[in-house]
């Protein structure tokens, strides 16, 4: 099974999406966005940006757990990881997102 976006609506009404590999796992979740076509433009950044060099960037949270963050060719986050316990882990969810995204479809939940 491949991997999937999932695109919801918040308590809010912001719109936020998250990319799941085929096991289900959440591999990257993106920001709140105010509408539906800006969350769509930011599944299709992810699309792009997942295979483009340098767009990945891993970092170390306060109470030590890695995580990335996938930024797009202007700099900005469209995306961040959940955390992990290893810099080989946090590698090997890279690795999911580059693999998964690019071919992913989108299930609209967000109705």
């Amino acid at each position: 099974m491949s991997g999937k976006f999932e695109l919801k609506k918040a308590k809010d009404g912001q719109f936020y999406f998250n990319l799941l590999a085929g096991n289900g796992q959440v591999i990257l979740s993106s920001e709140m966005y105010k509408a539906k076509d800006s969350a769509l433009n930011g599944i299709d950044s992810v699309k792009k940006n997942a295979q483009r060099e340098g767009a990945f960037e891993t970092k170390i949270s306060s109470n030590d757990k890695h995580y990335f963050v996938l930024k797009a060719t202007n700099g900005q986050v469209v995306g961040q990881s959940q955390m992990y316990s290893s810099a080989s882990a946090c590698k090997g969810g890279i690795e999911s997102v580059q693999n998964n995204a690019p071919g992913a479809e989108t299930d609209d939940q967000s109705a």
